[in-house]
């Protein structure tokens, strides 16, 4: 028998015989890894354990740690979801089914019903009997496509007809799953794969939760009914996501701005469109004031543009190739105009509007300009994904001798910032896709300089090949909150695009013309996505230099009511947002409000403190702190609040006699 080779990730290589597959391979390697491969690589290109090998093929080995085993994990895990639906809910008909972030979902029509949880406790049942059973995950090539849309039809199985049709000229593949006992399939769905050998290696699964979600996320299309679900190869794992997903509950930004009165989003005006009510305008105000201050002590000129402009704009700009679907356009005296979704090209234009001498570089500009962009209803959540947003833009002008050095202070002052707020962030250096606009030259020493600009600042970062943008490399910077989760946050983006589109041009030392490097610049993002960020991060209780309400004043009785106003002016004075509870309840339940509302710090003032001029401080996190005089307290409140927290307040214990 003819044997082909195979190349191992270490470079080695083995011989095996012709026809052999990965499962061949492992064996070969070893009982242990045998027992553990879920999958492998063909060339980098994750393929069913079960794949027949090619000659010379570079193959590694996929088990459970690896990277990529959880999205085979549940892309496995969502076939036996939608087999578990058909099963309990013959009429059900199958949309699609992928594995994401957190887990994996399916949508499913189901004529005449609407699940409900008492049905997810029932199909979790059913996907445990399909698992016990070991079902084998089998690929089948689809060689008469027209054959298999008459049966998908015939059955009424019209999703999968449209995604077959969609994909046929893209080697289609359908996946069986086959009864270990009889060989006989059981189920089947239109799908690429890869899947897991079979059902046994799913040991840890939940289903989650209910939603609606439009066919293909286009609100012109039929409403199907999502199930999210999730799954993990240990049952640690999976108890260890769900007090995860707990904790995000109760920090879910929609339920805390509720309960806080601090945005909302209302049907008269639109969805995405949100309204910051005072308590987080209040954030908001003090986040913009902080924004401002850093950019001018850190050289850049602040603009402001409009929030419309002529169609003409965005076509120079190439938007309207390749955005268009995004933007909201408007007609304004027979002229077509667009609602701006991005600050970029005004930003170019305030830069061409004069000459530019190679001193005056670098140029930066920065805004908090608004932008609509149009987002499907369907992926729109709360504040994190809207249709209106202000982006804490910037975008810097300089020569190539300076892009180092510029990229290296960007980094500095997100860094700055994002410790301002307690949240530390990872990196990924987007290198050059496919498609690309500019000289491979340019290209080159342009990620060269994002690396030594990450090298020099000592972060570590992980290479994301192929995923810049056409027009140029990126840093993504991803913060974390307080139980783990990831956010999109601050960008760095070269542009080797609108600089040649718009013609921007400066006078180098020796008189010749050259183009300007261009960087697009945010550090929050969006101020909309990074408030509701906040929200969960702080799970509601800001720190005392951002609360909306720092000190809560609560006379016990009228007859202290005149002298908390007293403090409450004074404190107002100081620019300390503070407030007198003067309600007729007792102080029990006043403290017990203040808190739930939470205020970092309530002054308690009954006769005692009246008699000694001084308050009883509480603290939101640390409890009753005990008394000091009042402009004792105030001094340290001051003092924490310039220095955003690093210096709390602190009540020295009574000397002892």
């Amino acid at each position: 028998m003819s044997e082909i080779t195979i190349i191992l990730p270490d470079g080695s290589q083995k011989q095996l015989p012709q026809g052999a597959t990965g499962k061949t391979l492992a064996e070969s390697i070893g009982a242990g890894l045998a027992k553990a491969a879920i999958a492998i690589t063909l060339n980098d290109e994750v393929r069913d354990l079960n794949t027949p090998l090619p000659d010379h093929v570079k193959v590694r080995i996929i088990t459970a740690k690896d990277p990529e085993a959880l999205d085979v994990l549940r892309h496995s895990s969502a076939h036996i979801l939608a087999q578990a639906v058909q099963t309990l809910f013959p009429q059900a008909k199958i949309g699609n089914g992928p594995p994401i972030e957190t887990g994996f979902y399916y949508d499913f029509e189901i004529p005449n019903h609407k699940l409900t949880p008492e049905d997810l406790e029932k199909i979790e049942a059913e996907m445990a009997r399909i698992i016990s059973e070991g079902q084998v995950f089998q690929r089948y090539e689809v060689t008469d496509v027209d054959a298999k849309l008459q049966e998908f039809m015939a059955a009424g199985e019209k999703y999968k007809a449209q995604n077959l049709n969609q994909y046929r000229n893209d080697h289609p593949t359908l996946y069986y799953c086959v009864d270990p006992n009889s060989q006989k399939p059981v189920w089947q769905d239109f799908c690429k794969g890869p899947h897991l050998p079979d059902t046994s290696f799913i040991k840890a699964f939940k289903l989650l939760s209910l939603a609606g979600a439009y066919w293909h996320g286009d609100e012109k299309n039929e409403m199907l009914q999502r199930v999210y679900a999730t799954s993990f190869f240990d049952k640690k794992e999976l108890d260890a996501f769900l007090q995860q997903r707990e904790e995000a509950e109760k920090r879910d930004h929609r339920r805390i701005g509720k309960q806080l009165d601090l945005f909302s989003i209302e049907d008269e005006v639109g969805p995405g469109l949100i309204l910051w009510h005072p308590n987080l305008a209040v954030i908001r105000e003090e986040i913009e004031n902080y924004w401002r201050k850093e950019h001018r002590k850190r050289g850049y000129d602040l603009v402001y543009c409009p929030h419309i402009a002529k169609k003409d704009l965005w076509n120079i700009s190439g938007h309207t190739s390749f955005y268009m679907e995004n933007m909201f356009p408007l007609e304004v005296d027979g002229q077509d105009y667009i609602l701006k979704p991005m600050n970029c090209p005004f930003h170019v234009l305030i830069y061409k509007s004069q000459l530019r001498s190679y001193r005056d570089l670098p140029l930066r500009l920065g805004e908090l300009g608004t932008v609509y962009r149009y987002e499907k209803s369907g992926v729109m959540h709360g504040m994190t994904r809207v249709r209106g947003f202000t982006q804490d833009d910037a975008h810097l002008f300089c020569r190539p001798d300076q892009l180092t050095e510029e990229i290296s202070g960007i980094i500095k002052f997100i860094d700055d910032t994002l410790k301002l707020f307690n949240m530390t962030f990872e990196v990924e250096l987007s290198t050059r896709p496919e498609k690309y606009v500019g000289e491979l030259a340019i290209w080159d020493k342009a990620e060269q300089g994002l690396k030594e600009a990450l090298d020099l600042y000592g972060l570590t970062y992980e290479i994301n090949e192929g995923d810049g943008a056409f027009y140029g490399p990126k840093i993504d910077f991803k913060l974390k909150d307080a139980i783990g989760r990831t956010w999109q946050c601050a960008t760095v983006q070269l542009d080797f695009n609108l600089p040649e589109r718009f013609g921007l041009k400066y006078q180098d030392s020796d008189g010749s013309h050259k183009v300007p490097v261009m960087l697009h610049r945010v550090i929050f993002g969006s101020m909309e996505r990074f408030a509701g960020t906040l929200i969960e991060h702080f799970s509601g209780a800001f720190p005392t230099w951002l609360s909306p309400l720092q000190v809560m004043i609560l006379p016990i009785s009228d007859r202290h009511v005149e002298q908390a106003k007293i403090y409450a002016a004074a404190l107002l004075e100081e620019e300390v947002r503070a407030k007198v509870d003067e309600r007729n309840e007792g102080i029990g339940h006043k403290i017990r409000d203040a808190q739930l509302e939470k205020h970092p710090y309530m002054l308690i003032l009954g006769d005692k403190e009246l008699e000694s001029n001084t308050v009883s401080v509480r603290s939101r996190s640390r409890g009753d702190l005990g008394s000091l005089p009042f402009e004792a307290f105030q001094t340290q409140l001051l003092q924490e609040i310039k220095s955003h927290g690093q210096k709390e307040i602190t009540i020295a214990e009574p000397a002892k006699a």
